[in-house]
């Protein structure tokens, strides 16, 4: 059931994010829960990974590599999400709408977070 209700939040929060940016949504509901599916799954299994081998510029940047990285993620789930025809009209060559939406996004999923929290962050809640 969380992972529902941080789906169906995450693709709100997306779906917010295109809107607001402007990153070629075609505006249809039920590909924006696939695109929030596939940015779960970018977010799982690809930002780890590049966490990992940019750990020494992360640290040389003092945490702006991480962004860099929030929008390559995002970017990502664009590009798959086109390639499969889910949602989008056109890829974003725009560099500064990715930014944009790198942002909004950022600051949207922080909400969630709040929103729903992890377990882990409920037992230490509890302490």
């Amino acid at each position: 059931m969380r992972f529902l209700v941080r789906l169906l939040v995450t693709a709100v929060a997306m779906g917010l994010t295109f809107l607001l940016v402007d990153l070629c949504w075609d505006g249809q509901i039920l590909p924006l829960i696939i695109i929030a599916l596939i940015f779960g799954l970018v977010n799982a299994l690809i930002r780890p990974l590049l966490l990992i081998l940019t750990c020494p510029l992360i640290i040389l940047t003092l945490g702006l590599g991480i962004f860099v990285i929030n929008v390559l993620m995002l970017w990502l789930t664009i590009w798959l999400a086109n390639r499969m025809g889910f949602g989008f009209t056109c890829v974003p060559d725009f560099f500064w709408n990715l930014i944009l939406g790198a942002i909004v996004l950022s600051i949207a999923s922080w909400g969630v977070s709040l929103l729903v929290p992890d377990e882990g962050e409920k037992g230490h809640a509890a302490r």
